[in-house]
């Protein structure tokens, strides 16, 4: 038998910077006098509680409202098309790849998970209910060559089928995020090509050489809040019940010990919502609300950026410990792969360190040689302050090296950032921005080189003009 285990990144650097702002409040308030001992305890406990288990209620929220509105669980789900400006499903949509995505119900499985070979650049991501990858397919690990693999629960006991991998997810609830290169739309036909031949069925069927079509995307048409505004809106007993409820089973991992066991102290027992007297709920409440604005901080602190860039930590997606990150990068964008596959740097303030702003005009200058190290691809995409696609005649919305730009004499490139159409020899290289309001770019470096990796490569400063 033959399971496969993918080390997720061989480069790990530590992230303290996410645990320092996230005590700093919460030593704060313990050692205010304002507070009897019990209730500083409480709110602690609350506080950490709350970060620890803001990814695996993230989830179930967001996994809620996919097979609610979008498609059932266990289900292939492809997208046919890129988004455009009126697109409103989540923040921040690339236009380099077309997506295909399943939630799964491990309990219901065993699930067989097919992978064509391609040339192409092709990712195929499993995530458990913490939004730990536990699984990542396609380019790096499996390099042109397809497979075929067994998908099964924490629990699975059983005999893995002649022609199979076995992929074990440590939760019951796990996510396929899978991303195809895309060049372009006149590239469709091609990536719907590849999207029929991902496959995901269940062993019965799997053996008896019965298919189970994918579904085609479409747009929802429920107008229920965003998966974000429903964790902000719920209770602090709610957001803990619900925590209980889901730690039976979708566990905590081994390393989390210490953890779990301050949700003990606070009274959350997997299967039992904790019951809290007057007192403790308002300690929790407490606790919770300086979580989360301590997540907020950490996401504005400006110690972590180069050149204007904010760059996440090499670990991102295998998490550990450091549950400051994990809940600060679901919270911005849940889902993320590991760096290994792909690195996107964002970029909300120019060289001067002001706030990108539209009506204005830039330039993002790569020098000759320093253009972003990928072995796959990579694109720059533009997005409005609520990290939407910005709508322009062109539709256009990102640029990058599968686009016919032009190069200076000494091979450096300038791209042009602005709203006015600029002179035609910058045309090929414009990127629209707003005509007014903040703006931001991301950067989407596809199998990144490994001077990215080690540090030695960063996103130039955006200049303004």
């Amino acid at each position: 038998m033959n399971e496969l285990k993918l080390s997720p990144c061989l480069l790990r650097k530590p992230c303290t910077l996410w645990r320092r702002l996230l005590l700093l409040g919460v030593l704060a308030a313990l050692l205010s006098g304002g507070l009897a001992w019990s209730q500083r305890e409480t709110l602690g406990l609350a506080a950490r509680g709350y970060v620890f288990g803001y990814p695996l209620v993230l989830a179930d929220l967001t996994r809620h409202d996919f097979v609610s509105d979008i498609a059932p669980a266990n289900r292939l789900l492809h997208m046919p098309a890129f988004p455009d400006a009126d697109y409103r499903v989540f923040v921040r949509p690339n236009v380099d790849t077309l997506y295909t995505q399943a939630w799964l119900d491990l309990d219901a499985g065993p699930w067989v998970f097919e992978v064509p070979a391609s040339q192409r650049y092709l990712l195929m991501q499993f995530l458990d209910a913490w939004s730990n990858v536990f699984a990542s397919l396609g380019s790096r690990t499996l390099g042109s060559q397809g497979g075929s693999f067994l998908l099964v629960g924490p629990h699975w006991d059983g005999q893995v089928p002649a022609g199979l991998t076995l992929l074990r997810s440590p939760t019951r609830l796990a996510w396929l995020l899978g991303r195809i290169q895309t060049n372009g739309k006149a590239d469709y036909p091609s990536v719907h090509a590849i999207q029929a031949s991902v496959r995901l069925r269940s062993l019965q069927d799997w053996q008896q050489g019965s298919a189970s079509p994918a579904l085609p995307f479409a747009m929802p048409q429920s107008s229920r809040p965003s998966p974000l505004y429903q964790m902000r809106a719920l209770s602090a007993q709610d957001f803990f019940a619900r925590l209980a409820t889901l730690l039976q089973d979708n566990p905590a991992a081994p390393a989390d010990s210490a953890a779990v066991a301050e949700l003990r102290q606070l009274g959350v027992h997997a299967g039992a919502a904790p019951q809290w007297n007057w007192l403790q709920r308002q300690a929790v409440r407490l606790g919770i609300w300086l979580a989360g604005r301590e997540m907020q901080r950490a996401l504005q602190d400006p110690q972590g950026l180069v050149n204007g860039w904010r760059e996440a930590p090499l670990h991102i997606g295998d998490y550990g410990t450091d549950y400051g990150l994990r809940a600060v990068v679901a919270m911005v964008g849940f889902g993320a792969n590991l760096a290994a596959d792909a690195i996107y740097p964002n970029a909300n303030l120019d060289g001067q360190g002001q706030p990108l702003q539209g009506g204005r005009r830039y330039r993002l200058h790569f020098a000759a040689g320093e253009l972003p190290p990928a072995r796959a691809f990579w694109s720059v995409t533009a997005y409005d302050g609520d990290g939407y696609l910005i709508a322009n005649p062109q539709g256009r919305y990102a640029l990058g090296d599968r686009d016919p730009l032009r190069y200076n004499a000494d091979g450096s490139l300038d791209l042009w950032l602005q709203h006015e159409t600029p002179a035609a020899e910058q045309q090929g290289n414009w990127l629209p921005i707003p005509a007014s309001g903040p703006f931001s770019l991301t950067g989407r470096i596809y199998l990144p080189e490994r001077r990215l990796l080690d540090g030695q490569w960063h996103m130039p400063a955006i200049e303004r003009l």
